[in-house]
């Protein structure tokens, strides 16, 4: 009797650890019913307080996760091991995410407010019809200069970089796609490119430059400007709304002849959970107050036609953020370029890395 109980109690135990076993599991990777939604993101890429608001007006609880690459995110989400509701991936990383079979389709009829998107951002070559991405925000590359040591009318043009007078005065971000992309614009070629002979030409180009080049940096591209150490500085738009905001002797220039323009977009991969906590978020995230407060604290331009109204006038009018129509026009969104040509890229830009060097 004894052996019986005992059996009986092991039993009983044995039920308890699965169960609890199985509601850790569940809460690890996302159980469909629970008020939570995991959003994997950018760091420091949506204001904080927006997240508290959206908490507050539905119940759902919002885990917040953050990458520093486009590479990074598409890892994680490759190795499938957390069931991320929504991800920011940029324009080209959204082709490589759907020949994987990574993304969802949105349903569209859970979306209020789509149409408060400029329609010029949307339907792009990396997502036809939107069918899996909206935009979240949108920005170029460009130019930086300080009017402490060049004037305006010196630095409109890619072909300017290579002025004699800037030597060693140019800071580079150091980016392959970006850097060849400029080089290659300049020469009236697509930065979508798949012809090595046009590549080269560009990388030979930027052997020429190399002179004029201070130095190819990431990150370290903010403080050398803002701290007046750097005259010049190729780098993307969002960067150099930073810049700007702590140098009034900075400006920022997108070269009429064209540029990058470049969208992070919110997408639902396929190890999604939480659906209407997904839908909710996308429409809290499309209300023009919302988009207008998001974009004031990030600093980038928001695609939301309506929230761009509600930003302040010196801010919407800022034609080195918000360029006028014919120079949008001229700007490329980056295509995935598949493994051989991005590495003929690389390949190329660290030719040119070793040149100057």
């Amino acid at each position: 009797m004894k052996k019986l109980m005992s059996f009986f109690i092991a039993i009983v135990a044995a039920c308890l650890l699965l169960t609890v076993g199985i509601k850790r599991l569940e809460s690890a990777q996302g159980d469909s019913s629970a008020k939570t939604l995991n959003l994997f993101n950018w760091g420091d890429y949506i204001d904080p307080a927006l997240i508290k608001k959206f908490e507050k007006e539905t119940g759902y609880q919002v885990n917040y996760e953050t990458f520093d690459s486009n590479e990074a995110m598409l890892t994680k989400i490759q190795q499938g091991g957390t069931s991320y509701d929504l991800a920011v991936p940029s324009d080209y990383t959204i082709e490589k995410m759907k020949k994987e079979h990574l993304l969802l389709p949105l349903d569209k009829k859970q979306i209020k407010g789509l149409g408060n998107i400029d329609p010029s951002f949307m339907n792009k070559s990396f997502d036809p019809d939107n069918r899996y991405s909206i935009p979240y925000f949108w920005g170029t590359l460009g130019i930086i200069y300080n009017d402490k040591f060049v004037k305006a009318d010196q630095i409109q043009h890619w072909r300017d970089l290579w002025n004699p007078e800037f030597a060693h005065s140019i800071m580079l971000v150091d980016s392959a796609r970006d850097i060849l992309g400029f080089s290659l614009i300049k020469n009236g070629d697509s930065m979508n490119t798949r012809s090595r002979a046009q590549v080269t030409r560009a990388k030979d180009d930027l052997d020429k430059l190399a002179p004029n080049v201070k130095a190819i940096v990431a990150d370290e591209i903010k403080m050398y400007m803002i701290q007046n150490e750097a005259k010049i500085a190729v780098t993307w738009s969002g960067e150099a709304s930073e810049m700007l905001s702590n140098n009034s002797h900075l400006h920022y220039v997108v070269p009429t002849e064209g540029s990058n323009l470049w969208f992070d977009n919110l997408v639902i991969p396929k190890t999604a959970k939480h659906f209407k906590a997904i839908y909710a978020f996308l429409n809290f995230m499309l209300r023009p107050e919302n988009a207008k407060q998001n974009a004031l604290y990030v600093g980038y331009a928001t695609p939301n036609d309506k929230a761009k109204a509600l930003l302040p006038k010196d801010v919407r009018n800022d034609k080195q953020f918000y360029p006028p129509t014919d120079t949008i026009g001229k700007l490329q969104v980056y295509e995935d370029l598949g493994l051989k040509t991005v590495g003929m890229y690389n390949d190329l830009f660290l030719e040119f890395k070793m040149h100057r060097s």
